[in-house]
């Protein structure tokens, strides 16, 4: 590359010899030649000028006339600039190049950033679209779920229903038929000693005291059944005195009838519940030991009634057979009725319900609802 430089430089000065020495008649096309032949070689305006500057000096000290200087100066100047003209093209269409390419790199970065942030909203976006997705995927299985439970809660909404009609019916069939072979035979009865008496006394007034006796002990047996049927319907005690002496009176009845020992511990604050749910524990109770009489083969049952903090817990035991709870409470046969009527009787005033029952322990009945009071005038 030096003997490059060095010739080019030797042919610089040559050239510029011959032109300075042709005067006026000089022929720059010498010069355009070595410009195109430095801009070959990979030269810059600057080496043309230290080349000029050397060819110069040379030439200077040559020459002892400084007018001859001066014009001498004057065209090598012009040769000087015709030299340059291909590098300073070249390089001028490099500037506009560089400057177009710095335009179109700016633009392509502008260009990078505006795609790097779509790019980010659209991962955003997707991100956001699957997380919309989920969240609906996720609402339909639960509106799903909620949808089958919905069914499922109509559907033993029906069969409740049902039953309690079929229990209705049953009972009132039970009421009728107890009116009919109780009460209408024993009024039968009455009427017949009536019609008796009234042919004695026509007759014989001595045995009328008699019969008259037997009838009074038939109207007293029929208004004790009649009693006994509103008692079991709703007893007036429970209005009247309150739900302890409601308890004692049908445990009472219900042991002389049953033979089945029963133990009742309550607190007095008891009465102050509304009164919703003292028939509640009231109902809950009576069907409790309807239960123990006719599947539990009990001998004795405790009950009580307990105030915990806010709440009041009735809890019944037995010491009869057990039995699997959860197939009890999901079982549709009528005879388990008076399990499910507990269980909802306790819900409807907020409460919980709950039964535990194993072998060798008995059943154990628990209700508890909040303690909440009503106000007497």
């Amino acid at each position: 590359m030096k003997m490059k430089l060095s010739s080019l430089s030797w042919r610089y000065l040559a050239a510029l010899r011959v032109h300075l020495k042709q005067g006026s008649r000089g022929n720059l096309q010498s010069a355009g030649g070595l410009g195109r032949r430095a801009l070959g070689l990979g030269l810059q305006t600057l080496d043309i000028a230290r080349m000029h500057e050397h060819a110069l000096a040379t030439l200077s000290a040559i020459s002892n006339s400084g007018e001859l200087l001066n014009g001498m100066v004057k065209r090598a100047g012009d040769f000087f600039a015709e030299t340059i003209i291909p590098i300073e093209k070249t390089h001028r269409a490099a500037i506009e190049i560089n400057l177009s390419l710095k335009e179109q790199i700016t633009a392509l970065r502008q260009r990078t950033l505006e795609l790097a942030t779509t790019s980010r909203q659209l991962k955003t976006e997707v991100f956001q679209r699957k997380v919309a997705e989920q969240s609906l995927v996720k609402s339909k299985h639960r509106y799903e779920l909620l949808l089958e439970q919905s069914h499922q809660m109509q559907e033993q909404l029906r069969h409740l229903s049902h039953q309690i009609l079929i229990a209705q019916e049953d009972e009132r069939k039970e009421i009728s038929r107890e009116l009919h072979d109780e009460i209408a035979q024993t009024l039968a009865g009455i009427n017949i000693h009536l019609a008796s008496l009234n042919l004695e006394a026509a007759i014989n007034a001595k045995g009328l005291s008699k019969k008259i006796t037997n009838t009074q002990r038939l109207v007293e047996r029929s208004v004790k059944i009649v009693h006994r049927f509103a008692r079991e319907l709703r007893p007036t005690v429970l209005d009247d005195l309150g739900l302890i002496p409601a308890l004692h009176s049908y445990m009472k009845d219900f042991t002389k009838r049953t033979g089945i020992h029963i133990k009742l511990t309550a607190f007095s604050g008891v009465e102050r519940l509304t009164n919703t749910k003292r028939t509640v524990i009231f109902r809950v109770t009576q069907a409790a030991l309807i239960n123990v009489s006719q599947h539990a083969q009990a001998t004795n049952v405790n009950v009580s009634i307990k105030k915990l903090l806010s709440t009041v817990c009735l809890q019944i035991h037995d010491d009869g057979k057990s039995f699997k709870v959860e197939s009890v409470l999901s079982s549709r046969r009528i005879k388990y009725l008076g399990l499910i009527s507990m269980r909802e009787r306790v819900k409807m005033v907020g409460g919980s319900f709950s039964i535990e029952s194993s072998p060798g322990k008995g059943t154990t009945i628990q209700a508890c609802m909040p303690f909440s009071i009503t106000t007497r005038k």
